[in-house]
């Protein structure tokens, strides 16, 4: 085993750890992108977080704009959540019956979304998705789903393809394990493009049962919705007697308290949720209409079950989470920091000449190396990935910690004051300084 040197190394431990865990966990890490292959090092490895921050086992500080890839919109160790996860706990860890909490949630979640009539619960958002799905199928009584390229909808076979030669191609398993016989049943279209929509309904007529779509994109960095995308996507599901899915597992609670769908005024009809909704405990939901939600076991037929799912300390979290975002102007400081945030990015990339998109939809954030714009997959594949892995590089030695690859998207908190946009916004004008010089 190797000997710790700290005075030669100042992620030393870092390094230790994760050797170690490499011999215990596929990769060392327990979600593939936190083994930070795509930027080129190890990962840092987290011993504690507070407000904007984290620190590693080394005692490096950094401010944190991964927050747990989206659910801690209230920053690290909210005094408002461990009370009431702590409160929660000293009641009981877990039952497998109901609670009154779930409830709560529950009321609260339908009240904010105008979609949402029923909701069930559940642990994570791959589930959700998938439940949705099913759900969907089983409404319609037709099998085939449209996805959109570059649109991340959790690791179900079904929905873990990549992108075929075109509009009307069936998807293509991405992963080693994944049958052909289930993905044939997937329809991809680009992101942003109604009329490969149109175009697949117009082939497999009455056979699509569902579109499902993130209103913002957050799985291939941050892409916003063109102008009429969404509202053209409700028209053709009412055509065509589609469902509607919301993959709002990121954006719910995060863009508005009403969800990207209360932002750009469309209703699905039915919603996925997860991150904010737990507060940070592992948490998500599906919900809709009750037509299609009194199918869902044991008031109907489809079925969907889960051990842990109303978790009594992911509702505790939960609630505190949605209650402090009633508070007013909490969406207007999360905008206001997003927007500094971005204008800050973008002034360091042209001063030191490098050619950089920016975006963001409140307090999501992301930096594409590109100089050229990011409206689909396609192009954020475009991105230059080794720029940023090097720009990667140049913030977390300088104290700030983004998500490790091109491909997802920054998380600013309430945590975030000014004072941390304004640290944040001079170290990536040294890293882009340091970037342009190579």
């Amino acid at each position: 085993m190797k000997t710790l040197d700290t005075a030669q190394d100042r992620y030393a431990r870092s390094h230790l750890v994760f050797e170690q865990a490499q011999q215990l966990m596929p990769g060392g890490v327990n979600s593939p992108v936190r083994a930070y292959k795509a930027v080129g090092r190890d990962p840092i490895v987290v011993r504690k977080g507070s407000g904007a921050r984290v620190t590693d086992v080394d005692g490096n500080p950094y401010i944190d704009y991964v927050c747990g890839y989206g659910p801690l919109i209230l920053g690290h160790t909210d005094d408002r959540v461990l009370a009431a996860v702590n409160k929660a706990a000293s009641k009981g860890i877990s039952f497998g019956m109901p609670t009154k909490a779930e409830s709560t949630l529950a009321g609260m979640i339908i009240e904010a979304v105008a979609s949402i009539e029923r909701v069930r619960f559940v642990n994570s958002g791959t589930e959700a998705t998938m439940s949705a799905i099913r759900l969907a199928r089983a409404a319609t009584r037709r099998d085939k789903v449209i996805k959109f390229t570059g649109c991340y909808h959790g690791h179900s076979d079904g929905l873990l393809v990549e992108a075929g030669s075109g509009a009307t191609t069936l998807g293509v398993p991405s992963s080693p394990g994944v049958p052909s016989s289930v993905t044939q049943h997937t329809l991809l279209a680009p992101y942003n493009d109604e009329q490969a929509v149109g175009a697949l309904f117009a082939q497999h007529a009455d056979a699509v049962a569902a579109v499902i779509v993130e209103p913002i994109a957050g799985n291939m960095g941050c892409v916003l919705p063109r102008e009429g995308f969404l509202q053209e996507l409700r028209q053709l599901c009412d055509e065509h007697g589609a469902v509607l899915i919301f993959d709002e597992v990121m954006t719910g609670f995060r863009v508005a308290y009403g969800g990207a769908q209360l932002l750009y005024g469309v209703k699905p009809d039915l919603t996925c949720l997860g991150k904010v909704i737990g507060g940070g405990l592992p948490c998500a939901a599906y919900g809709g209409r009750a037509d299609l939600m009194q199918q869902v076991s044991p008031q109907g037929p489809v079925y969907q079950a889960g051990t842990l799912s109303g978790n009594p300390l992911a509702m505790a979290a939960g609630i505190a989470t949605l209650e402090a975002l009633q508070e007013p102007g909490v969406y207007d400081v999360l905008e206001q920091a997003g927007a500094a945030l971005v204008g800050g990015l973008e002034a360091g990339a042209i001063a030191a000449g490098v050619p950089v998109r920016c975006s963001h939809v409140g307090s999501m954030v992301c930096c594409f190396f590109t100089d050229a714009p990011v409206e689909n997959y396609e192009q954020a594949l475009r991105c230059d990935t080794g720029a940023f892995g090097a720009f990667f590089r140049g913030l977390l030695d300088r104290g700030v910690v983004i998500p490790p690859s091109q491909y997802e998207t920054w998380f600013v908190s309430t945590a975030h004051d000014p004072g941390c946009i304004d640290q944040t916004i001079e170290a990536a004008s040294q890293a882009f300084e340091v970037l342009a010089g190579h």
